[in-house]
């Protein structure tokens, strides 16, 4: 008698194979998990103190950053803005930018075209972020300078920045995040089964209305992880950030020099002491809340469009009250025995 073909002969051996992937699967798994709850504990267990020490509300919604004066203050309101303003004003320049390079690519350039496009996309995600900030500061900053220059030519009150500012921040941070966005919205919109798009142009509806009509809508998971990515490599850029925003606390208007949550750290890190170094560290938990929260919200807003996950909701929730209507019933029948 003929035994089934099988990669690993014996039931014994395979059974072995089996548990052995899944403790190696459960390990890595918690591993993930521990890393985790280690940064989210050290964040608090280092990030809290000063916020007892200084104020919840004096670091979170104080104007001013002196903490090396002889009355110091810790104020950060000026940096969270920066730091929200500039994310939201990148992902508005850099998301439609990436989706719509990303839908050239997968559906509308020829193959040959597609083929020197996408290489430069890959070589744009390996440029390391000190690369972005050294371009800016010798093409970027010189522009914006000239600019501020001819807008504010005649003002007696506005503080030259030579072009590290807001803007220059914001549209190296828009850059940075091309790549990550281009890439996973293309693999989203490839994995779309190739019958959506045939019925869609089999129904009359044109290429231009079956990407906009069938293809985004059925990759927003995918193009949703994109910008969630994105927001991730925008507001936790330093380095590029740093050389290019001119890294002083003010009120984040388009031409003045700013400094963001991530840029706050890096740049006072090496020096700071004591409650200033405290106080560092609490910023860096805000921070990391920042990102939790935006991870959370847009989780949110991708399960709320889902059918799929609206569809398990409901059944959830039929399946919740016919279980407690016969609870109810059943409670009633006892009473009036």
């Amino acid at each position: 008698m003929n035994e089934p073909l099988s990669i690993i002969h014996g039931k014994h051996a395979k059974s072995a194979v089996e548990k052995t992937a899944k403790i190696i699967f459960t390990v890595c798994a918690f591993f993930a998990i521990l890393a985790v709850f280690s940064i989210t504990l050290y964040m608090l267990i280092n990030g809290t103190p000063a916020l007892f020490q200084v104020g919840l509300g004096e670091i979170l919604f104080g104007t001013v950053w002196a903490p090396t004066a002889s009355d110091p203050s810790f104020g950060i309101l000026y940096i969270i803005l920066t730091s929200i303003i500039g994310t939201f004003l990148a992902i508005l320049i850099g998301v439609p930018i990436g989706v719509l390079t990303a839908v050239f690519l997968a559906e509308v350039a020829p193959k040959k075209l597609a083929g020197i496009v996408k290489p430069a996309v890959e070589l744009l995600a390996g440029i390391p972020s000190v690369i972005y900030g050294l371009l800016g500061i010798m093409i970027l900053n010189p522009l914006m300078y000239k600019l501020e220059l001819a807008i504010f030519k005649n003002s007696e009150t506005h503080q030259f920045t030579g072009g590290a500012n807001l803007i220059s921040a914001v549209i190296v941070l828009a850059i940075m995040i091309l790549p990550t966005v281009i890439n996973i919205s293309e693999s989203a919109l490839k994995a779309v089964p190739a019958q959506y798009k045939s019925a869609s142009l089999a129904l009359g509806a044109s290429h231009i209305q079956t990407i906009f009509k069938v293809m985004l809508p059925a990759a927003k998971s995918g193009i949703i992880t994109a910008i969630v990515l994105g927001v991730g490599r925008a507001i936790g850029e330093a380095m590029a950030i740093t050389l290019v925003s001119g890294s002083s606390v003010n009120f984040p208007l388009p031409f003045n020099s700013v400094r963001f949550l991530t840029t706050a750290i890096v740049s006072e890190m090496g020096y700071a002491s004591g409650l200033h170094r405290q106080v560092l560290f609490t910023i860096g938990l805000v921070l990391f809340v920042f990102i939790m929260i935006i991870n959370v919200c847009l989780t949110s807003i991708l399960k709320a469009g889902d059918p799929e996950a609206r569809e398990k909701k409901k059944a959830a929730r039929l399946e919740k009250e016919a279980v407690k209507g016969e609870t109810e019933s059943e409670r009633k029948e006892a009473v009036s025995l």
